[in-house]
């Protein structure tokens, strides 16, 4: 990786609040702290003069960006999705805030100080979840750290690391899903709840990942606990993918998994320990052959779950 002060790298990650999706301490992965190519294609498209002028006059000089992925970066077409917040947190959807539709942004190589991506563009998204947030896609060749600056936002941007792919144990875009014998109604296999979502589980514990990886059909494999993380994340979509898999039927299997074994949440779950995750939640698209095509993680709402199953034929 690229050399970098401590101190130039801190400077760049001022801004961020705090996207509260790791595990390392085992806590609830939705709320927040005080502190290439997109899933749609029109982000890849740099907004005009006219929808610019509109978000640098739309966003506040006191607002700052909280980073909605977690620091498990890798080499290629990265997902970056951010929330806005001020100082006290996060703005939420109910807010008296006016989200702009899209926003704009340049990736920098803190490195160098150079500007590697120009123009990069998100649309807004999240309508029907607590906490909105604009999902970018850079492509990004090598490890190192970056910030990814929006216009008419913090000015130093919000910094993040990508690492090397041997640094990272979750399996990416291009790698074999592990087979895992997830808890099933008929078996919970010590997972008690074996769905936390109220007021009653959710369907997708009929088989188990193994088998399902044996049908021949694209699966789609969820981790996160909704009990723990009600709002803007595993909650949100969780429903968000109860929602696709109504409308997509049998033409794919939708799994579920929680992160913890026990109701107090102070046991992990062996499903985390089986894909070496740090964070929740995380959703995994799989091919027929069992390669991931695309992983969302920290936060996703039902669009972007579809645009993910229509890169496994499914729409």
């Amino acid at each position: 990786m690229k050399n970098i002060s401590r101190r130039r790298f801190i400077s760049g990650s001022a801004s961020v609040v705090g996207a509260g999706i790791s595990l390392q301490m085992l806590t609830s992965c939705g709320g927040s702290s005080t502190s290439g190519q997109n899933s749609s294609t029109d982000s890849l498209a740099a907004p005009d003069s006219d929808q610019l002028a509109d978000q640098l006059a739309e966003l506040p000089s006191d607002l700052q960006l909280v980073q909605r992925f977690p620091q498990v970066l890798v080499p290629g077409n990265l997902r970056l999705p951010i929330s806005l917040a001020f100082s006290s947190g996060i703005i939420s959807a109910s807010s008296d805030f006016k989200f702009p539709q899209t926003l704009s942004a340049k990736v920098i190589d803190l490195s160098t100080d150079k500007v590697l991506i120009e123009n990069i563009s998100a649309k807004l998204h999240g309508a029907e979840i607590s906490l909105p947030y604009y999902p970018f896609y850079a492509e990004i060749a090598a490890a190192g750290n970056y910030s990814l600056i929006v216009a008419g936002g913090p000015y130093e941007g919000t910094a993040f690391s990508v690492l090397e792919r041997g640094q990272v144990s979750v399996p990416g875009t291009g790698d074999s899903l592990p087979s895992f014998d997830t808890p099933t109604f008929a078996d919970h296999r010590q997972v008690e709840p074996i769905c936390t979502r109220q007021p009653k589980p959710c369907p997708f514990h009929e088989v188990t990942l193994s088998d399902a990886l044996k049908l021949g059909v694209p699966v789609a494999y969820l981790v996160g606990t909704p009990a723990h993380c009600s709002t803007g994340t595993c909650s949100p979509a969780l429903d968000g993918l109860i929602e696709v898999a109504t409308r997509v039927g049998d033409r794919a299997v939708f799994i579920h998994a929680e992160i913890y074994a026990d109701e107090a949440a102070t046991v992990i779950a062996p499903a985390i320990k089986a894909l070496g995750l740090t964070f929740e939640p995380t959703l995994f698209i799989v091919d027929m052959s069992g390669k991931i095509i695309k992983r969302l993680d920290a936060v996703f709402d039902s669009l972007e779950i579809s645009d993910a199953l229509a890169s496994v034929g499914i729409s």
